[in-house]
């Protein structure tokens, strides 16, 4: 059990919001496809999506510090860096499997180290930045 000391550091909280996304995306692909016979690649698009609208709803009201910024922009660039770690995502497994020849369960723990750090990396100091002024006042 996480003690709540350490729910104070937002990559703990974007740790459990990551590992819950994760956990709401295989369940809507399984669902999807298990119950309703949605073919795979749509069914993991849907999932996808929906997990992106939770982690946001999540990241920005409980792991990172309201920042004042609208939320349509805020969402915007959200949108922009999950691509981007998608697009990471793909282009790792390629490399890994077809450039370098190994198995793509190696390029799995390699994207599962990198792509959450890059996400992390651009939510905190970009999406989720408290500015510069409003950090001063509170401290």
């Amino acid at each position: 059990m996480i003690r709540r000391s350490y729910l104070k550091y937002p990559i703990i909280k974007y740790g459990i919001v990551g590992l819950l996304g994760t956990g709401i995306h295989v369940g809507v692909l399984v669902l999807l496809v298990e119950l309703f016979r949605v073919p795979a690649v749509t069914a993991t698009t849907i999932g996808f999506v929906v997990t992106l609208l939770v982690s946001y709803v999540l990241n920005r009201n409980w792991t990172f510090e309201p920042t004042g910024e609208g939320s349509r922009t805020q969402f915007l660039k959200y949108l922009l860096v999950c691509s981007c770690g998608l697009l990471l995502n793909a282009g790792l497994m390629y490399a890994t499997i077809h450039w370098i020849g190994w198995s793509y369960l190696i390029g799995e723990v390699l994207t599962t180290i990198i792509v959450p750090v890059h996400n992390y990396i651009w939510n905190r100091y970009w999406i989720f930045s408290v500015p510069q002024q409003r950090q001063k006042e509170t401290s």
